[in-house]
């Protein structure tokens, strides 16, 4: 009998629309309730605006228009997945924070050739489990032009 390990990654699991995606745990300092929002005059339409969150001021990406999705009004579910990339802090608007899955790496597929789909530059890949496909977020292209 052969131990074999297999690697894992933890990913949180979030809403947008109809679909399901996922950000490494790494990249994920918190997930925060909406609150209010400041406005930043001269920003793109993505940049909701800024936040104060524990005296730190945080700007604030609403996921949707990023990725050309129609808006929708927030609800209770909405939330505001906090995360850092090279010592920046951003947060993303996303409809609900699901899950928090660890998933073997080996389930984790690249991402496919898909024309026309308007979040396809910002993905990583595509991890199956069992009946669901998650839309694993490349963090780094995402936040690329802020």
């Amino acid at each position: 009998m052969t131990d074999v390990m297999t690697e894992q990654t933890k990913l949180i699991v979030f809403q947008l629309h109809d679909k399901e995606y996922a950000l490494e745990v790494g990249n994920v300092r918190s997930i925060e309730k909406l609150e209010h929002i400041t406005r930043v005059p001269k920003t793109p339409a993505y940049v909701k605006g800024v936040i104060n969150l524990r005296g730190v001021v945080t700007p604030i990406v609403d996921l949707r228009v990023r990725f050309g999705l129609s808006s929708i009004q927030d609800t209770e579910h909405t939330r505001v997945i906090m995360v850092i990339l090279d010592d920046k802090e951003v947060g993303l608007i996303v409809d609900a924070a699901n899950d928090v899955l660890d998933v073997r790496t080996e389930d984790i597929e690249d991402s496919p050739d898909v024309a026309g789909v308007q979040e396809a530059d910002y993905v990583a890949g595509v991890v199956k489990l069992d009946k669901r496909l998650l839309i694993l977020l490349h963090l780094d292209k995402v936040l690329q032009a802020l």
